[in-house]
């Protein structure tokens, strides 16, 4: 049964979750746009190879905030060496990209295998530790987010451009700090796809609808039953987009007077 006073911890989780949703949904859509689906798995786990450099250079450790600027930095040059690919090599860039992830992921690996505590942080990079958010975590990213939000609201279009992968790293340091890298895709892949068929005019807030579902009900389950967090919420995140999908479906066949809400694609 839910204990409710668990709610003292759920509360911070939520809000991470909503945090991170604030900007992921609106920037999946665009990576579906772009068909660059890994990228964001790639620069997560760049973002989290420079997460390990800092770790292990007690140097950097010591340094104020290198927990943030330093996978900042990796994430920012691997966005950039793929907006520099973008524009020479575009018919092999998912590919690419796909390499990219793979030789971050073993680079991590090969540093943290000797570290006594490697096995432990490569598990929090990966799945997160959202149900042990603070509210101290939430400020920066906070004060980011919105920043970006509200460049967005005046200056749309430059997402379109390559100005998209700039934002993209900053997002995504800030979010694998959070969430990890697994949730990280999750919440920019799903619900972009869930809405990838929808063509009316609130296609963006169902999008929010299915994130705010998966995370609510991932966390509930990962409270009650004392499952992985952050594996819950990307179950939970997966089944609401399936969910979605399938009553777009179930609308286009029995209700055809609203097919024009739902794009017909083979």
């Amino acid at each position: 049964m839910f204990d409710l006073d668990l709610l003292s911890i759920l509360f911070p989780a939520f809000v991470a979750g909503i945090l991170v949703l604030s900007t992921h949904v609106v920037l999946g859509q665009q990576v579906l746009k772009r068909g660059i689906i890994f990228i964001d798995l790639a620069i997560a786990q760049v973002a989290a190879l420079g997460a390990i450099v800092g770790h292990l250079n007690h140097d950097i450790e010591a340094l104020p905030f290198s927990n943030v600027w330093m996978p900042a930095l990796f994430a920012i040059a691997g966005a950039g060496f793929i907006a520099w690919l973008s524009k020479r090599m575009a018919d092999e860039l998912e590919a690419i990209i796909g390499c990219f992830y793979v030789l971050a992921a073993v680079a991590a690996m090969l540093l943290l295998s000797n570290d006594p505590h490697g096995a432990e942080m490569l598990k929090q990079l990966m799945s997160g530790q959202i149900l042990w958010v603070s509210w101290s975590q939430l400020f920066l990213p906070a004060s980011i987010y919105a920043a970006i939000l509200l460049l967005l609201a005046f200056k749309p279009k430059i997402l379109a451009g390559r100005g998209f992968y700039l934002i993209f790293a900053v997002v995504i340091t800030l979010s694998v700090e959070l969430v990890g890298v697994y949730l990280v895709f999750s919440s920019l892949i799903l619900p972009a796809l869930a809405v990838n068929h929808y063509v009316g005019r609130f296609k963006l807030g169902w999008a929010y609808v299915v994130g705010l579902f998966g995370y609510v009900a991932g966390l509930v389950l990962s409270a009650s039953f004392d499952l992985p967090s952050g594996a819950a919420i990307v179950a939970t995140l997966a089944v609401s987009a399936i969910c979605f999908r399938l009553v777009l479906f179930l609308r286009k066949k029995y209700w055809p007077a609203m097919a024009d809400l739902v794009e017909v694609r083979p």
